[in-house]
């Protein structure tokens, strides 16, 4: 074997070990996608890849475009973005239909609108309070 084969034998490795990388890594994304819907109370109906899915420019985790059935019967569409170090986290979760059209659609888990927020005045007592308290530990 001469210089110029032994390169392109490299070269053919390295872009085999890459799919072969890249296969495993889908099918540990899908696993890890399909954990965290029925972990949720959810139904996995569709996952597929999308490279060029929201935030992808300049992001390590592997974007999917999903489609799930949550605890109350919602079909929602989605894109899930995981990598082994992340987890899996929603982008665009909206619900497409319902079992029920008298029911009201309700809002994702996770997306909840949080609870009343104490205002700067009410945080500087709470926080001048704790102070004292632990002024008199001291």
């Amino acid at each position: 074997m001469n210089g110029s084969e032994s390169v392109i034998f490299v070269i053919g490795i390295a872009i085999a070990a890459g799919l072969i990388i890249r296969l495993l890594a889908g099918s540990l994304d899908r696993n890890r996608v399909h954990q965290y819907i029925t972990g949720i109370g959810g139904e996995l109906l569709e996952s597929r890849w999308d490279p060029l899915g929201p935030g992808w420019i300049g992001d390590r985790d592997r974007p999917y475009k999903i489609r799930y059935r949550d605890s109350e019967g919602c079909i929602h569409s989605a894109h899930a973005k995981t990598s082994m170090l992340s987890g899996v986290y929603l982008a665009n979760d909206e619900i497409v239909s319902r079992p029920d059209s008298n029911r009201p659609i309700p809002q994702p888990r996770y997306s909840l609108p949080p609870a009343r927020q104490e205002t700067v005045e009410e945080e500087k007592a709470r926080l001048r309070k704790r102070l004292a308290e632990l002024e008199e530990l001291d």
